[in-house]
Parts: structure tokens; C-alpha cells; sequence
């Protein structure tokens, strides 16, 4: 199969095959995309705040207050979703208990995740996609379990999304298992992530990718009074959290300390959602979250799975972990009047967009290099041979060393390419790609002497 649209942007007479960029448009991607309206997403936000407090040690029994209504709730929605997947989508109550920490679990707690598993449909694809928003709320006092805790924004906004996106994804097909979790006890610690990174650790889930979404639904800052709806942050590692003794040791004589796995899938949200999605920015941030603090990808970091936090650009503390009150005229509460829910549909759109070419993209090319056997002003990079049937070429990324993300792209059917460009002074990728422009996570080269 021809790609749609091929560029051959430059050629050499001493390379072989030609070199060309290559950009596609899939057009299911796109209309998934339409389908996400913020209706939709205010919908689901006021039914979440509509269960009072959410708080993680809030009442489980009652039937319409408290965190086990709300994940109930979520778990029937998901039920609704796996009528039209045609079996494919399954949706569960995982429960754990979690130990009294001393802090912020005071006796011993059942806790639950919310989990709907979209099954590959290729038995030889083991590979697996997260998606994540947290379901408990808080106030003031994060002890505080009667209180309304609404959590429109924090993290209504992150369910939302994610469950936006399960119904729409469970209409379709995809090669590999995508995840779709609502996680508890983020506000006590991050336990629901830290359970389910353990358990993926344990039972060997080849995890690609995880995207955890926490509060993406509000464009207007506290304090600055900044409003902005066309920019959002995506926090990745710089530094890997398990990293082994040789992998250390690649990083520094290669100098890839922003070329973790995490990082280049930012890059590659990035590049996705500025193909498919107008009126958005993906702000890369180089940290694994905001100046110390943490979200729900981190343990998937700290398991040494790639993961990335998705994050509004401006945050209003106003409306963020506050008793609902007005104060000189100042209303204190994390209510949906006062989200941006077109906001929210962006950022819900770059996550479909993301998962969606991700999933159908081939597998990562192995054995990615760059030759160093002598010195030269050009670049050699090679890679073993594709088994993945999907596979129509390869691009070769290629940016300067000071630049944030990829500035130009090489396409090839070969599994070695020589460019004119020095790698003392560029940094280069390897992805896979099929006929349709979906292309796998980029794959940095290690030196083959």
C-alpha cells in the first residue's frame, strides 16, 4: 500500500535509498476527534461533583455520596461503553487495602481503581497503553472526609477526559491493549498508581506508554489572572528513575539526558497534537512534575515504565484543594463554573490523538545505532530489520542539541541511512512507520563501535 502524501524534500547522490519526509493524516483519527464535545465532558464533571466528596476515605456504602458511589458510577458507564465494543471492552472494580501510613491513611483502608481494558486484537501485540485521571477529591484539610469535596477540575477533569475517550476508542479496533483507569488515594499519596504500577511490574505488562491526566480543565491562573486556553504542559523525567549501571553510562558519554523514553513520548504528543489539533501548544516541561510535587505517573516512572503528566498551563489555587467559601468577595472551591470545558476538549482531543496513532502504530525499530568506528562530519545510523508486517519505512529524527523537540524528519525503507549532518552536533531518533503516517515511540541510538 501507497502512503497518502509522500515529500522528497532533498536528495544525495552518495545516499542510498533517498532520503524524504513523510507526513499523513489518518482521517478515522481525525474523525474520532470530532467526537469529543465538551457537552459531553461538562456532563461528567457535574455527575462527579454530584456525589458530594469523593474523598478516598469517604463513605464506600452509600449509594449516591461518597467515593464507592462514584466509582460505581464510573465502573456502570464503562459497562454502557462495552455494549458497542464488540466484547473487546471489559470494565472492573480492582480493590487493594493500603496500610496505615501515620500520615495520611490513619487505619488500615480498602481502596479501589476503576479499570476498563480495551483488548488488542492482534495476539502477537503484547504491548499496553495507559490512560489515567485520579477520582478522589479534596478540600483544605486533605483529612477532611465529610466536607463537600466537589473536585470538578481536580480531578473531574482527568475522568472526564479519559472516559470521553474509552467510549470513543471501544467503538474502534487497535492491535494492543489500551487502559483506562480511574485510580483513589492520589490526595493521600498516590496509592491507587503505586498499586497498579506494582501489580503491572509484577505480572510483566509491556507498558509503552501511560498518560496520567490531572486537572486539565482550567484556563484562567489565581493571582496573574492569565488566561489561556491554548497551551498546556506535559511534564516527562529527564533522568530516568530505574536506570541500570550501563544505561547510566550510555546517557552520559552520549549526553541523552533529555532523551529519556519519557521524554521523547512528550516529543511525540507533541508532534501529534500539532498535526491534529488546532488552537493547542504542547508545552514540554523539562521535569517529571511541578517543583515538588507529583501525580499519578510518577510510580510508573519509579517502576520504569515511560510515563507523562498532561497539565493545565495555568493553575488557580482558588479553585484547587479548598473548603467551598467566599472570602472579600472571593469564591474558594474546585466547582465546574469555573472550568473551561472547550479547554478541556482540546486536551482530551491530543489525548485521543496521541493513543490512537500510538496503537496502531508499528513496533519500535530494535537495535537502534550510530556509528562511531571512525570520524566524520556525516552520520550513520542503522537498526535491525522490521518483523512487524505494518511497517512501510522508517524516519530519522534529527534536531539540534539545544533544541526542545524534532526539527527535521528523514524517511527510509532501508534499515541504514547516512546523513550530511555531524553528530557533534545533533541529536537523532529512530521510529517505525505504516502507510498511514502512524509512527511507534522514537528510539535513541546507542554508539556501535
Amino acid at each position: 500500500m501507497k502512503p497518502l502524501f509522500l515529500i522528497y524534500f532533498f536528495t544525495l547522490l552518495f545516499l542510498s535509498p533517498p532520503i524524504h519526509s513523510q507526513t499523513n493524516d489518518d482521517p478515522e483519527i481525525r474523525k474520532m476527534i470530532t467526537e469529543v464535545k465538551a457537552e459531553s465532558l461538562e456532563n461528567t464533571v457535574v455527575k462527579l461533583v454530584s456525589f458530594g466528596t469523593r474523598h478516598t476515605l469517604s463513605d464506600t456504602k452509600n449509594k449516591t455520596r461518597g467515593i464507592g458511589a462514584a466509582q460505581k458510577w464510573v465502573k456502570s458507564e464503562f459497562d454502557k461503553y462495552a455494549l458497542e465494543s464488540n466484547g473487546r471492552l471489559t470494565a472492573s472494580i480492582d480493590y487493594f487495602t493500603v496500610k496505615a501510613d501515620g500520615k495520611r491513611i490513619p487505619k488500615d483502608s480498602q481502596l479501589a481503581n476503576v479499570m476498563a481494558t480495551l483488548k488488542g486484537t492482534d495476539p502477537a501485540d503484547d504491548r499496553v497503553l495507559i490512560i489515567s485521571g485520579h477520582l478522589d477529591s479534596r478540600v483544605s484539610d486533605v483529612m477532611n472526609i465529610k466536607d463537600d469535596a466537589p473536585g470538578a477540575n481536580d480531578d473531574g477533569s482527568g475522568v472526564a477526559a479519559m472516559m470521553e475517550i474509552a467510549k470513543i476508542m471501544s467503538k474502534r479496533s487497535f492491535p494492543c491493549t489500551i487502559i483506562f483507569v480511574a485510580v483513589t488515594g492520589e490526595e493521600q499519596g498516590l496509592y491507587g498508581a503505586k498499586h497498579l504500577a506494582e501489580l503491572a511490574k509484577e505480572s510483566k505488562w509491556n507498558i509503552i506508554a501511560m498518560i496520567n491526566n490531572d486537572m486539565i480543565g482550567n484556563s484562567l491562573s489565581s493571582g496573574t489572572n492569565l488566561r489561556d486556553n491554548t497551551q498546556v504542559r506535559v511534564f516527562s523525567e529527564t533522568i530516568p528513575y530505574l536506570e541500570t549501571e550501563e544505561e547510566a553510562k550510555i546517557r552520559k558519554t552520549t549526553n541523552k539526558d533529555n532523551d529519556s523514553s519519557s521524554r521523547q513520548f512528550a516529543r511525540y504528543i507533541k508532534t501529534t497534537t500539532s498535526q491534529y489539533v488546532d488552537q493547542l501548544n504542547i508545552n514540554l516541561v523539562y521535569r517529571n512534575d511541578r517543583f515538588l510535587r507529583g501525580g499519578d505517573h510518577t510510580p510508573f516512572s519509579q517502576n520504569g515504565f515511560t510515563a507523562v503528566r498532561f497539565c493545565e498551563m495555568n493553575e488557580n489555587f482558588n479553585h484547587q484543594h479548598q473548603d467551598i467559601r467566599t472570602e472579600n468577595n472571593i469564591k474558594y472551591g474546585d466547582l465546574p463554573e469555573f472550568m473551561d470545558f472547550e479547554y478541556l476538549r482540546k486536551i482530551t482531543c491530543s489525548n485521543l490523538a496521541t493513543l490512537s496513532n500510538l496503537a496502531w502504530s508499528p513496533k519500535a525499530p530494535v537495535n537502534v545505532g550510530i556509528d562511531v568506528k571512525s570520524l566524520s562530519n556525516s552520520s550513520t545510523l542503522l537498526w535491525s530489520p522490521a518483523t512487524d508486517k505494518k511497517i512501510y519505512g522508517y524516519q530519522v529524527l534529527m534536531r539540534e542539541t539545544a533544541s526542545s523537540h524534532w526539527e527535521k524528519t528523514f524517511f527510509t525503507n532501508d534499515t541504514k541511512i547516512e546523513l550530511p549532518y555531524s553528530k557533534d552536533n545533533f541529536f537523532f531518533a529512530v521510529q517505525a512507520v505504516d502507510s498511514l503516517g502512524h509512527a511507534s515511540l522514537a528510539v535513541f541510538p546507542i554508539p556501535i563501535r
